[in-house]
């Protein structure tokens, strides 16, 4: 039940961070350079804040891929709302990290139950029909190219968390390490931020990116990878809860639907032994 809760914390703190991504990138508050870049930065200041108060000192080190990954995942993450319409870019991300995350788990020698692959393949068949909006075109082509590198960087950096012994360490260093790219992009590609695009960057980052990755890491060890991957894709489902309660979007039946046929996958691929 423990490990339950703070999952399913975690997995709130994520859908929140989408509906502070889409109140900034989508009502022109902050650019995509600007936001990646301040969410980086405070991410690393509030999490360094937090391990020095633990410890008496920053935490510095960490392998080479996790801030790498991070970095992928943030800057495409941002870069890739520019032209994708928010359902798309879910769509994309969430079947991209599952699909990263079930390659990660296959190639470490995981055996994953017939269960675990019916149930991704049921939450994966609710996330296209809520996410895919009718009658669209294809998706921008280099949209969607920047999404799927955001899916492999948060996959690549979730298989990393399975064996972080210092979440809260971990996570700082690699927000740390991040920081000069995400800086490095807002200067050669600069953008506009107004200070409500600020305030929502310093709430993404520190609160639900920093301390939501940190308490993710802390959790991927009990969840194992594959059911890590699955259980992700009810993170759209909780931001479109938010937006009906949040910021007033419609609920329709096709909605709640999808979010039936999601769930229930989640729940026979989180059984399944």
């Amino acid at each position: 039940m423990r490990l339950f809760a703070l999952t399913a914390l975690t997995l709130v703190a994520f859908a929140a961070n989408s509906l502070l991504n889409r109140l900034a990138l989508e009502g022109g508050a902050a650019g995509p350079a600007s936001f990646a870049a301040v969410r980086l930065i405070a991410g690393a200041v509030m999490l360094s804040l937090l391990v020095m108060w633990r410890n008496g000192r920053p935490a510095w080190r960490t392998g080479r891929l996790g801030p790498v990954a991070l970095a992928l995942y943030m800057l495409g993450f941002s870069f890739a709302y520019v032209s994708l319409p928010a359902g798309v870019g879910a769509l994309i991300l969430f079947g991209g990290v599952q699909v990263t995350m079930f390659a990660g788990a296959l190639i470490g020698g995981d055996r994953v139950p017939l269960g675990r692959w019916l149930g991704a393949g049921l939450s994966f068949a609710g996330l296209c029909s809520l996410m895919w909006p009718a009658g669209h075109a294809a998706p921008d082509a280099a949209g969607t190219a920047l999404m799927v590198v955001a899916a492999l960087g948060w996959g690549i950096y979730s298989l990393i968390g399975r064996g972080a012994r210092d979440p809260l360490g971990a996570t700082a260093a690699n927000f740390i390490w991040a920081v000069p790219a995400g800086v490095l992009i807002w200067l050669v590609l600069p953008d506009a931020m107004s200070r409500e695009g600020l305030g929502l960057a310093v709430l993404s980052g520190a609160v639900t990116s920093g301390l939501g990755y940190a308490l993710w890491y802390h959790v991927l060890p009990g969840l194992g990878a594959t059911r890590a991957a699955v259980a992700q894709s009810t993170v759209p489902v909780l931001a479109v809860a938010g937006g009906v309660l949040l910021l007033g979007e419609a609920l329709t039946l096709r909605v709640v639907l999808a979010s039936v046929l999601v769930l229930g996958g989640v729940v026979w691929s989180v059984r399944a032994r």
